[in-house]
């Protein structure tokens, strides 16, 4: 049994101060008054390992380029720096054969119980060509048999799999949803008919609200109308304050609430390294600041971590700390069914970040295993 004294700690739903967290077999066992002199300090506010459900990449490595297990372990060492304590790493749309091989390097973190890594998101390839971003459109295709079987293997733990809801059917979505999969909507220039068909069908997420989908006008609601209103689905948000104007970040909060509006990062290999420039199809993506584009200013991915992302929503856009520390934890852990994350409280994961008084994490801590601290990144 280890226990630690948190100067402050955030349970889910209030801040507490001076609290007894015991952690035992990875998991929190005791959260009481009256810590003793012999805890392990911990000085500032302690709250829930922050989960991302959009990395690609971290380290210097981008999971398509290297889709093995070391660079599954780079990229979560690269954003442990930053408060994730779990993580979808995420394919953008790329070939059946990497596709494979990205599975293949899941299956094995997942059989070893790889900290840190809940299974994956396939960011495409069945997506709008017209909204495609940076994906490459010689990948982008129709749903095939042998890509529904790489998305319903059953060895990959938590599947995310974002679609453009004009280019699969609602057969097709609610085939994955039966296989266990968690679709979400993005990339796409649907309009609001077949959107909520796609919703109806099961998909329960949109990926990088506001960004690449149809948007908000008077006649056609679009894809951003359907999901501000729809309170069946969780919608992630990149709060870099360059994909999204924080007046709609603070928009989303007020249609969707904590509850279903959730920080992921999209970030690509430049977190946790000193990346400027980064091959990718035939051109490269450029870092200027934290602002990542192709060279034609495209918006690539970005260079935001998670601590960042919360500070940006509650420092810069006036949204409480206790709902801002939820969507970066227990609203992305309950979008995929992961009842023992997210919050501390007895019984759960010991997945815990220290920050300081700007936000910034101190240490990261899986399974109650400090993987990360202030010191490892200098």
């Amino acid at each position: 049994m280890t226990y630690y004294h948190a100067q402050r700690l955030f349970n889910g739903e209030h801040i507490l101060d001076n609290v007894r967290l015991g952690v035992e077999n990875g998991k929190i066992c005791t959260l009481e008054s009256h810590p003793q002199s012999t805890d392990i300090p911990l000085n500032g506010l302690v709250s829930a390992g922050f989960i991302d459900t959009q990395v690609n990449g971290g380290g210097g490595v981008l999971f398509n380029q290297q889709p093995t297990l070391d660079a599954l372990r780079q990229m979560r060492q690269a954003h442990s720096l930053f408060g994730t304590t779990a993580m979808l790493p995420t394919l953008i749309t790329d070939n059946l054969d990497c596709m494979q091989q990205a599975a293949n390097a899941i299956a094995e973190a997942i059989r070893i119980n790889e900290p840190g890594i809940l299974g994956v998101h396939f960011e495409g390839p069945h997506l709008s060509i017209p909204k495609r971003g940076i994906h490459s459109s010689d990948e982008i295709r129709p749903l095939s048999d042998e890509e529904m079987q790489v998305f319903c293997r059953q060895d990959l733990g938590k599947v995310m799999v974002t679609v453009a809801p004009e280019n699969v059917t609602p057969a097709q979505i609610s085939e994955l949803v039966s296989c266990g999969v968690f679709v979400a909507l993005g990339h796409s220039n649907a309009d609001i008919d077949t959107v909520l068909k796609a919703i109806d069908a099961g998909a329960s997420g949109f990926t990088h609200l506001f960004n690449a989908m149809s948007g908000l006008t008077g006649r056609n609601p679009g894809m951003v109308a359907a999901a501000l209103h729809e309170q069946r689905v969780t919608c992630g948000l990149i709060a870099d304050e360059l994909h999204v104007h924080p007046y709609n970040c603070r928009l989303a909060f007020q249609c969707k609430g904590w509850q279903k509006l959730m920080l992921v990062t999209d970030a690509m290999a430049h977190v946790g390294a000193e990346v400027n420039t980064l091959p990718w199809l035939d051109t490269h993506i450029i870092r200027d600041g934290d602002k990542l584009t192709l060279p034609d200013g495209t918006l690539a991915g970005s260079a935001l971590d998670m601590a960042t992302a919360v500070r940006n929503v509650h420092k810069n856009m006036g949204i409480a700390l206790e709902p801002t520390l939820n969507m970066a934890s227990l609203t992305p852990a309950e979008f995929l069914g992961c009842s023992q994350m997210g919050r501390l409280a007895v019984g759960n994961a010991a997945d815990f970040v220290l920050l300081d008084e700007h936000f910034v994490s101190q240490g990261c801590w899986i399974g109650g295993v400090q993987v990360a601290s202030s010191s490892t990144k200098k």
